[in-house]
């Protein structure tokens, strides 16, 4: 793990400790076996919310802890160094309550958010379907107007948590409107007509359940509604943003771990009468992986310091999600090739550290769409003059 974090007080400090306490003695006896058997641990959502690692950045008045994004990034972090499936359910249930915090009404957010925070409740966010995975505007799951209930019809891919989340924060079209037809609702689960198709058998992170949800008549409230209707791309995207810092944190996180356990084998496996981290052609190997590392966490941080501020950081979150993300797989597939054949085998987890951090190119935007946003960006920009923001 680094050396030194750079963290803005000393609770924070305390926090990344406990984290990095907890991950060692929770999480670590049991990843091996969870991602072998596919087993979704429920429970360590539960341990990890009475924790109040659930809530790091929602605000104290609804049962958050109102730690800023470049704390709770960097306990993100110190999760997926030990189990990246976890971690990437926290982030992903970060992903799930943001719209409700962010958009929600007051009786909403009183209603759901504590015991979601609290680690109760777990959630779920559907967005992307089969044929609208990087274009969420083109979606056709519907939601149609009936008195004072919406009935959604449709289905949704790739849910983190599909199946075993308690709610589902879902975006369905109520109109036929590309950009404003798209309204956010909170669905149950346990709602009639709503169900979980078999989990995905994957080829990385298996002890995280990922399904497509089924919505046949699904009746739900219009006290549900996240926000105004047509709003619900609106809300996606600003999710979206937030939700690209958590992955860009659980990459560098997986990362980190595939370095320590490179690092450690190098200092002990012997060629030639000397440890292999002394030969410099290995030696330069680590070195990259070790300046990737850092190079993905430091933008990461970047950006997670934009919007601690208030600051725009859309454009920033697509540069942190596709550095993170890129440096992890050449860190990992490094590290398997530090180790040599034992790093091709199950008996170290370095395989599957190469296997979780191909999804990480994939989802929250593929890295192929961080790239369209980061250009379209430098396409607005002012040809290269220097603007300072700051707030007022």
């Amino acid at each position: 793990m680094p050396a030194t974090r750079a963290l803005p007080t000393e609770e924070a400090l305390e926090l990344v400790r406990l984290t990095r306490l907890l991950a060692a003695k929770e999480l670590a006896p049991r990843v091996a076996d969870a991602e072998a058997e596919a087993e979704f641990p429920r429970d360590v959502f539960r341990t990890l919310g009475r924790s109040g690692l659930l809530g790091l950045p929602f605000p104290e008045g609804d049962g958050g802890a109102g730690q800023p994004y470049e704390v709770y990034l960097q306990v993100l972090e110190e999760v997926a160094a030990v189990w990246s499936s976890v971690a990437v359910g926290i982030s992903v249930h970060a992903l799930s309550c943001f719209p409700l915090a962010r958009f929600g009404a007051d009786e909403q957010r009183a209603e759901w958010l504590p015991e979601l925070l609290g680690g109760e409740l777990l959630g779920a966010y559907c967005l992307s379907e089969p044929h609208a995975g990087s274009d969420p505007a083109a979606m056709r799951t519907r939601a149609v107007r009936d008195g004072d209930e919406y009935v959604i019809n449709g289905a949704k891919a790739w849910t983190t948590h599909g199946g075993y989340a308690d709610f589902y924060t879902v975006m369905a079209r109520t109109s036929d409107d590309r950009t404003h037809g798209i309204s956010c609702f909170l669905v149950p689960a346990g709602t009639p007509g709503l169900s979980a198709d078999p989990p995905e058998r994957k080829m990385g992170l298996t002890g995280s359940a990922t399904a497509t949800m089924r919505f046949d008549d699904v009746r739900v409230p219009v006290s549900r509604r996240i926000g105004e209707e047509g709003q619900g791309l609106r809300i996606a995207l600003a999710s979206l943003d937030c939700g690209r810092l958590g992955i860009a944190a659980v990459a560098t996180g997986l990362a980190q771990g595939a370095l320590d356990h490179a690092v450690r084998y190098a200092r002990e496996r012997e060629t030639f009468g000397k440890p292999i981290i002394e030969h410099q052609g290995l030696a330069f190997v680590l070195a990259d992986m070790g300046a990737a590392v850092e190079s993905a966490r430091a933008t990461t941080l970047s950006a997670a310091r934009l919007k601690d501020q208030g600051l725009p950081f859309t454009s920033e979150a697509s540069v942190a999600k596709l550095v993170a993300t890129d440096n992890a797989m050449k860190v990992t597939t490094d590290a398997v090739q530090v180790l040599g054949g034992y790093g091709y085998t199950r008996d170290f987890p370095v395989e599957r550290y190469m296997r979780e951090a191909k999804v990480m190119q994939i989802f929250e935007g593929t890295n192929q769409i961080q790239r369209m946003v980061i250009s379209r960006a430098l396409d607005r920009s002012e040809g290269g003059a220097l603007t300072v923001l700051g707030k007022e």
